[in-house]
């Protein structure tokens, strides 16, 4: 594939999806070390085999009829990043919408955030090995209801999440990124060393 085109990912993997912001700017907030442009297939390849590296989208057109700015690595699903990224305190820094997503099969962690600018507005975590709910902050919206989700989460609630949920969230949200494969690119993606 060309640099100019795009190479999807989602399975196994974490991502930021940030409204109408350059990706020198979330580079900057989130105190990233920028190590520059790097074709589509390496890029992706370089967020799925590192646990220290993320990976940043050109902004690419999706719901709201707004572009949104992906960065995707394994080191969103490290503890360590969970630890310290908050989404509501870069969504306030950055002044727009900052949306957290994360599946992983093998122990069925599935998890999406949504912050606008600096209010958490909602937060759904699931362990499926477990079946425990690990977040749980505000109200399902339509696309979470549809997903599987009940309006309320109580002692005799089932719930029963999946990968393909979270890119059903994450397509009405913002944009599902395992259907980028093979558009078009408006440019290459921004390689930057984790903190």
């Amino acid at each position: 594939m060309s640099d100019q085109t795009m190479v999807g990912f989602g399975a196994k993997q974490a991502w930021l999806a940030v409204r109408d912001t350059d990706p020198g700017d979330i580079i900057n907030a989130m105190e990233l070390r920028d190590l520059g442009t790097v074709p589509w297939r390496d890029g992706i390849d370089l967020a799925y085999l590192t646990d220290d590296r993320l990976v940043l989208t050109p902004p690419i057109p999706g719901a709201d009829a707004a572009s949104w700015t992906l960065v995707t690595g394994r080191w969103l699903l490290t503890p360590a990043a969970r630890a310290e990224l908050n989404i509501a305190d870069l969504s306030e820094s950055l002044g727009t919408e900052v949306q957290s997503f994360a599946t992983h099969r093998v122990g069925e962690l599935h998890s999406w955030r949504r912050a606008v600018k600096g209010t958490l507005v909602r937060a759904f975590g699931y362990i499926g090995e477990s079946g425990d709910v690990t977040a749980w902050h505000g109200t399902p919206d339509e696309a979470e209801r549809e997903a599987g989700l009940p309006a309320e989460l109580d002692d005799d609630t089932t719930v029963l999440i999946s990968e393909r949920d979270v890119l059903r969230v994450a397509a009405v949200w913002s944009l599902d990124p395992t259907r980028l494969d093979g558009r078009h690119a408006s440019g290459p993606l921004h390689a930057a060393a984790a903190p």
